[in-house]
């Protein structure tokens, strides 16, 4: 699996023409189909129509996740972090499903498996705030390391936003789920 740019048309222009490389070997990955069309709830209770483009390289293929999109997550991902937001605030998992209209099971499988990552995460978000600021503010420390987690990727995403404007079109969860390829809640980042 390979988070690319949400913009359809630009990932088969870059599929095309090599620009993409497979995240284990490094070879120029090739067009390879599509996978399974997905529906994911975006904001506001809006439906979104997704079917991933797949990609090939060493006889592997590669689901070509939009950045939107977290791996395995039926919500996009400016929804899941509007949560985390959210349950930064202090809130319980109750009231944070009650804000978003969703399942209270969904929310709180979320908010316990960032939990679970908040440490790392920030890490992660920290180094590259560190890395993309010429002056880097550190956020205060917050109530939690749920809410620190949270501060520092807002933090790493201002910072982002300066340095390309390109990306104040990029919510700021899509950016945290491009920078560790979609494991914002599913595996340990690793800071590279």
């Amino acid at each position: 699996m390979l988070i690319v740019d949400t913009d359809v048309v630009l990932v088969e222009r870059q599929l095309r023409a090599g620009e993409l490389t497979c995240p284990s070997c490094g070879a120029v990955l090739a067009p390879w189909g599509h996978g399974q069309p997905r529906e994911i709830r975006g904001d506001l209770g809006s439906r979104l129509f997704v079917r991933p483009r797949r990609s090939r390289c060493c006889q592997v293929t590669h689901v070509l996740l939009p950045e939107m999109m977290w791996p395995r997550r039926m919500d996009a991902a400016e929804v899941i972090g509007a949560g985390l937001e959210i349950a930064a605030l202090g809130m319980g998992h109750r009231q944070v499903a009650a804000h978003l209209g969703l399942a209270e099971d969904t929310v709180r499988g979320w908010i316990r498996r960032f939990r679970r990552r908040s440490e790392d995460v920030r890490r992660y978000f920290t180094v590259a705030l560190v890395a993309l600021a010429d002056d880097p503010v550190m956020p205060e420390p917050a109530a939690s390391p749920l809410a620190d987690a949270v501060s520092v990727v807002a933090a790493a995403h201002r910072v982002a936003a300066t340095k390309w404007p390109e990306m104040h079109t990029v919510s700021r969860w899509a950016f945290a789920g491009r920078a560790i390829d979609g494991r914002v809640l599913t595996c340990t980042p690793s800071a590279s």
